[in-house]
């Protein structure tokens, strides 16, 4: 081969299209998202603050009563159903139920959960006279254990640090706190990392594959000491980023 046949097959080898904006997130105010435990306060929470910020919303628990009477009390068009109804309307379904029940929950609801963006913000701790404590599922953490018991679902986690108590606060107007969200799919990932941004003060923020989320999850029985120690009701922000 010539030196001109190399030049002109060089030359029509394809641009190498530009790196993507990591902060270049899709639209995802159109979403309906579920909240199973969304009678819980952490559940509550996130359900009222998506709400507040013009998402719908429908909070799940087990008996539809509950969640229609959490509903009302939250406004903002939040609906109450019970947590298979939830699952099945919704686009994204945030899993906040207690650890105790997380396992037995996904797995009763694994057949309207396919197909379902599913966002684990589950934390397995336990607690004795020191204080709270990280316990490690045999799956490696609640997401893993999520992703085990939903192969047709799409697993991500988020949510983890953030302080019920603010974000049930209708006198709190921005939660000021970065969201680690964890996931095998960008895209999923970044719809969470989205729906995160709705909420005033919050960035959603990749960090990690779900074979990660053990640390991410173990983290808050540290931010329980903080918050005990201080009086306080601390998040996480990220620096430089």
């Amino acid at each position: 081969m010539t030196s001109t046949e190399t030049s002109d097959s060089s030359a029509q080898q394809p641009a190498k299209a530009p790196a993507k904006d990591p902060w270049d997130l899709p639209d995802v105010s159109g979403l309906v998202v579920g909240v199973l435990g969304g009678t819980g306060p952490q559940g509550k929470g996130l359900a009222y603050r998506l709400a507040r910020a013009g998402q719908k919303v429908i909070i799940g628990s087990r008996a539809a009563e509950r969640a229609e009477a959490a509903a009302e009390e939250l406004g903002h068009g939040v609906e109450g159903a019970d947590n298979a109804e939830t699952a099945r309307r919704s686009d994204i379904v945030i899993v906040a139920v207690p650890w105790e029940g997380h396992g037995k929950t996904l797995e009763s609801l694994r057949e309207e959960l396919a197909g379902k963006l599913v966002v684990d913000c589950v934390n397995p701790l336990g607690f004795d006279k020191k204080g709270a404590y990280a316990l490690k599922p045999e799956e490696g953490s609640a997401a893993e254990q999520a992703a085990a018991l939903l192969p047709d679902s799409r697993v991500t986690a988020a949510f983890h640090h953030l302080s019920a108590v603010l974000l049930q606060d209708p006198e709190t107007d921005e939660i000021d706190t970065d969201v680690m969200v964890l996931g095998e799919v960008r895209a999923d990932v970044e719809i969470v990392q989205a729906l995160a941004g709705r909420i005033p003060g919050m960035r959603g923020i990749f960090a990690g594959r779900l074979r990660n989320a053990h640390q991410v999850e173990a983290l808050v029985a540290n931010l329980i000491s903080v918050n005990r120690r201080y009086k306080a009701h601390a998040g996480l922000r990220l620096t430089d980023v």
